[in-house]
């Protein structure tokens, strides 16, 4: 319970007012959990969309700007801002030292703000195409906030660190890395056996298994070319942007 609860204390903006312990049982316990948090954020969704269009009955425009809002709302932005300044960082086109020092300014520039802007407009655009087809096809999704969490994990304890500071340091230092790579790839597989019975139909979660994987490997190769190795930020990027990709798979698939 320690790990979910830290979890959703570093994750997400669920308020959890409790001093709980970081001693490397529980940082792993919580790097385990995240996948978890993935799909209680994805059933949220499921349950605003279904509220939105077959309760209230708004308009499919309307309800999926709601529902991007609601998935940001319960990470506080946390990830988007990792993206924000990823994409600052990755488009000053500066060498190695200056992109790191890009990315730890608290501020946002120009290109972070185009990034946000067509992310958002890029994650309406796909969830407005889902609710267009069928609103109970974001059930197939609970498991996209799920996977993107789980391939983060294995992407982040498989990195080396860009630099010697910061929280991903703190973190990675008092992580178990098998365990969280088992327990990761578990639940992922869990999750995609459930989604293959759910759909009665091995394309989609074969599609969303090879195109995690490649994104795992692409990313973890453009980080070190970029960047030199993992960060925080960089992990908030993979969320966001493996979210959007693997939505993006859903809609050609079906």
């Amino acid at each position: 319970m320690t790990g979910f609860l830290l979890a959703l204390q570093f994750f997400t903006a669920i308020p959890i007012r409790k001093n709980l312990p970081m001693e490397k049982q529980d940082v792993t316990r919580m790097y385990s959990a995240l996948p978890l948090i993935g799909a209680v954020i994805g059933l949220n969704l499921y349950g605003t969309a279904i509220l939105l269009t077959e309760g209230i009955g708004i308009s499919p425009l309307l309800a999926s700007f709601l529902i991007v809002l609601v998935g940001i709302a319960l990470t506080g932005g946390l990830h988007m801002d990792g993206f924000a300044d990823a994409s600052d960082a990755f488009f000053s086109y500066r060498d190695k030292g200056r992109r790191m020092e890009i990315m730890d300014d608290p501020r946002i520039g120009a290109f972070g703000t185009m990034a946000l802007i067509l992310l958002i407009v890029g994650k309406v655009a796909l969830v407005h195409e889902l609710l267009l087809r069928s609103p109970h096809l974001l059930a197939v999704s609970i498991a996209i906030p799920l996977l993107s969490r789980a391939g983060m994990n294995v992407y982040f304890t498989t990195t080396r660190l860009a630099k010697e500071k910061g929280i991903a340091h703190f973190f990675k230092k008092k992580l178990a890395t098998s365990t969280v790579i088992s327990t990761s790839g578990s639940m992922a597989l869990l999750s995609l056996i459930a989604l293959g019975i759910a759909v009665q139909s091995l394309v989609i979660p074969v599609a969303f298994a090879v195109v995690l994987a490649g994104t795992m490997v692409i990313y973890q190769h453009w980080t070190y070319k970029q960047f030199g190795g993992v960060t925080g930020d960089l992990c908030g990027a993979f969320i966001e942007g493996t979210e959007a990709l693997l939505w993006l798979v859903l809609i050609l698939c079906i």
